[in-house]
């Protein structure tokens, strides 16, 4: 356990750095287009190849590798494992350049056919589609280098796509025209350029532990046939979300087109607590899961599981807490300059808590699926997540339509469909997983469930007064004032819920509180 919590801690720090840089760029991003057409237009045309990369990349495809991968290594050998990595590469990088080539031209057919916003849509998503190919391939070397044990460094590939990003609405956009709409192609390139760094960032690292890619032909492999097998029906079992994020955002567009860009915001909002841990320990546990399937060591891969997954809740129920709390004073401090203004920090505000509530089932869907996944079931996550994502879309739908009329946007109507499809695909997800795992108990995990959502609530009541309390007395005329606005309560808030939890002997923030104890004496 402790080795897990300092692989996704450094994880989870350099994941820190990322996510901070990412929310700089979407700082610039917001300062530099707003939540208007042209924003929305850039951030559906992003969503198409984002999508790709996650059911190709980081999502199905490292989900089902992987296992395989750790398998290699203690059944085969070394030179099995390397052969069998660069025969997906091959395979990969052969289909998502036939997916590329084809997206490009049937883009370029369809754009005398459409005008105004949507083919400003299309003519950036003809731009950014490549990114999809160099992402999926940056995202398997990282798995690679996860499995070998490296989180810190490959975690940095990240901080370079994000600085990259930066550099292009600073650089590019400038030199790409005077109107919005012709500026906004050097952000497009920027993240092509972005997804070439990423890749490349990975090579030395892999390197180091005797990586050497060479062509492997893909066709009768008999890895690549099962990587296939496995990843066609977990594409959508890992990559539920975003499937839900870029279908209901599809006929939310033609809704209105602001919505596209105001939800945006409110999601990377959320990506930030659940990047930094979530999707860090999820990482950790992929690899670590299927080795312990492969030696078939079920008592400790359900320990593993059931401790990660309170890990995981101490950390997010915290951050939820403090986000349905502070909505309003979080975005304003993060996003409200330039071309964003006040009408657009509440639009935002009020979508980020409405996601904030599901910020727990979001990083939860991704550890019980990849539990699945370690276990080499592909069919139950992917079943669930098929029911779960028509609900999604037709709760969407149905939203939007109720709150078209009304003074709230229709983003408000995406966040409560997602945070709704997310409780029901993790309390599937659970149910499923303890008739699979019939010795897994739960009792521990439901005790610290109790205490800690008890203490989140404490919390966030206090953060809330402290708020309501600042905004009365002091506001927020000046930065430093908004600054204080977000910390001093959030601060104090969060001082509480960890003091109560180690006052209730919760084991998760004994552990953690310990690690970070006996690193700081070491250090001394």
């Amino acid at each position: 356990m402790s080795q897990m919590l300092k692989s996704s801690g450094a994880m989870a720090l350099a994941t820190l750095t990322s996510r901070v840089l990412g929310m700089v760029r979407e700082m610039v991003y917001a300062s530099f287009m707003g939540n208007g057409w042209v924003a929305s237009a850039f951030f559906m045309a992003f969503q198409v190849p984002n999508l790709f990369r996650r059911l190709l990349g980081e999502g199905a495809l490292t989900a089902a590798f992987i296992p395989i991968f750790k398998q290699k290594e203690v059944r085969d050998g070394h030179q099995q494992m390397w052969r069998s990595a660069n025969a997906v590469i091959s395979g990969l990088v052969t289909a998502a350049g036939v997916i590329t080539l084809a997206a490009v031209a049937g883009i370029s057919m369809a754009l005398p056919l459409v005008s105004g916003e949507t083919r400003l849509m299309l003519e950036l998503l003809r731009f950014m589609f490549p990114y999809m190919l160099l992402a999926c391939l940056a995202a398997v070397l990282i798995g690679m280098a996860n499995a070998r044990g490296h989180f810190f460094v490959p975690a940095l590939g990240a901080v370079i796509l994000n600085v990259v990003m930066i550099a292009s609405v600073l650089v590019l956009a400038p030199r790409m025209g005077s109107k919005p709409e012709e500026q906004i192609f050097g952000l497009a390139i920027g993240v092509v350029l972005a997804g070439i760094a990423q890749a490349f960032f990975q090579l030395p690292s892999l390197a180091r532990e005797g990586f050497r890619y060479q062509w492997v032909a893909p066709w009768h492999d008999p890895t690549v046939r099962e990587v296939v097998r496995k990843m066609l029906p977990g594409s959508i079992g890992v990559a539920a979300f975003q499937i839900n994020v870029l279908l209901t955002q599809c006929f939310s567009f033609w809704f209105d087109p602001s919505i596209v860009a105001t939800f945006n915001y409110s999601v990377r909002l959320m990506e930030l607590p659940q990047g930094m841990f979530g999707v860090s320990l999820a990482t950790y546990l992929l690899p670590t899961l299927s080795g312990l399937a492969a030696e078939k060591k079920f008592p400790e891969f359900r320990q593993v599981l059931g401790q990660g997954l309170s890990h995981l809740a101490l950390a997010n129920l915290i951050a939820a807490a403090i986000a349905l709390a502070l909505a309003h004073p979080i975005v304003r401090l993060i996003f409200e300059h330039g071309r964003f203004g006040p009408d657009a920090t509440q639009r935002v505000a009020l979508a980020l808590a409405c996601l904030a509530p599901g910020l727990l089932m979001f990083s939860m869907n991704n550890i019980f699926a990849r539990a699945f996944f370690a276990l080499n079931d592909i069919q139950t996550p992917m079943k669930i997540s098929v029911f779960c994502l028509a609900v999604n879309l037709a709760l969407a739908f149905w939203f939007l339509k109720y709150f078209q009329h009304s003074k709230v946007g229709g983003e408000v109507g995406l966040a409560l469909a997602n945070t709704f499809s997310a409780v029901i695909n993790v309390s599937l997800l659970t149910y499923a997983l303890r008739r699979k795992l019939a010795r897994f108990d739960f009792a521990g995990l439901r005790r610290s469930l109790v205490l800690l959502f008890s203490n989140a609530v404490l919390a966030g009541v206090i953060a809330a007064l402290l708020s309501a309390f600042w905004e009365r007395r002091l506001g927020a005329r000046t930065l430093p004032l908004k600054l204080g606005a977000v910390f001093v309560p959030g601060g104090i808030a969060a001082g509480v819920y960890w003091l109560l939890a180690l006052w209730l002997r919760v084991p998760s923030a004994l552990e953690m509180t310990s690690l970070f104890l006996n690193k700081f004496r070491h250090q001394e």
